[in-house]
């Protein structure tokens, strides 16, 4: 890679660690399912008028949508606002490379090799001794919901793969379109109108700052910039930076919210991150690759798309 698209490539990871921090800002402002679908609404408009008609069927957008923005989303905030800290959200949040491989080998008939299935045992390693941590730290609950965040993101992964979006942008913005009405509504009826109200009312510029970052910046500027090196070099030397995302995270939520790191932690995202290294980038056996072509998949780029 050139080094500008390098320092791009780095900088997009640098995004959507600190994303994380915002959040973490945002739930001091906001309930977590107004604050996602704010995130939606202001990503949806008026970016949608600018980027063109869908270039998938509409099943794969309102599947992605619905596992994505508001299954994965919601999940997350839920349990950041539980009290699951930024810096282990962003950590644990990477088990998704798991749920991924294991569903793409259910779904699309993709065999893990033995590289791969090696990664898998390193991640979930990582996750464990993350929840041991987490337990004696933080609430079960919180660490819970942010793995069942990771699962839905598995989901969105392989529902990617069949969909194979020629523009990431373009995708992720029509994505972006269909979480905000069922966001709103479960909002209203699960956190109360006058919690969201309430919210809305004492709306400064703190909270804008938090809704402008997490809409345009980690997820417009985010995904276009990700799409953008996505289709000037292969997956396989893109996929890589995605791996600085915690490393980023949990640095940025030790610097600005005072976080501790703890030995174990440490351990846990050195085991996280080299086992989903291993399932991310090991390549995909001969038989698989055909399969997921034959299916409409494109598996170079599968683990190369996180969507933060």
């Amino acid at each position: 890679m050139r080094p500008v698209h390098t320092a791009l490539a780095v900088l997009v990871a640098a995004v959507w660690g600190f994303n994380f921090v915002v959040i973490e800002i945002g739930l001091d402002h906001f309930p977590p399912l107004l604050l996602s679908a704010l995130r939606f609404l202001v990503a949806a408009l008026p970016a949608v008028f600018f980027v063109g008609r869908p270039k998938v069927a509409w099943k794969w957008i309102a599947g992605v949508g619905i596992a994505l923005g508001i299954a994965k989303f919601g999940l997350l905030f839920t349990g950041m606002d539980a009290g699951m800290p930024a810096g282990l959200s962003s950590l644990v949040l990477q088990i998704q490379a798991v749920f991924t491989a294991v569903l793409a080998a259910v779904v699309l008939r993709e065999r893990p090799g033995r590289v791969r299935v090696t990664g898998m045992a390193v991640a979930l390693a990582g996750i464990a001794v993350a929840a041991v941590d987490g337990g004696t730290s933080g609430p079960v609950l919180g660490f819970t919901l942010v793995v069942a965040a990771a699962a839905c993101w598995g989901v969105s992964n392989v529902l990617t793969r069949k969909a194979s979006p020629p523009d990431a942008l373009n995708f992720m913005v029509w994505v972006c379109t269909v979480p905000v009405v069922p966001l709103f509504g479960l909002s209203l009826l699960l956190e109360g109108p006058a919690r969201d109200l309430a919210a809305l009312r004492v709306l400064d510029w703190s909270g804008v700052g938090v809704i402008a970052y997490v809409a345009w910046v980690s997820t417009v500027f985010g995904f276009g910039a990700w799409g953008y090196l996505l289709r000037r070099y292969p997956a396989s030397s893109v996929a890589p930076f995605s791996l600085l995302v915690p490393v980023f995270g949990m640095s940025s939520a030790a610097l600005v919210l005072g976080e501790q790191v703890s030995g174990p932690r440490w351990l846990a995202a050195v085991l996280l991150v080299g086992g989903v290294a291993l399932t991310s980038l090991a390549p995909v056996r001969p038989r698989a690759r055909t399969a997921a072509v034959s299916a409409g998949s494109r598996p170079a780029a599968a683990d190369a798309s996180p969507a933060r």
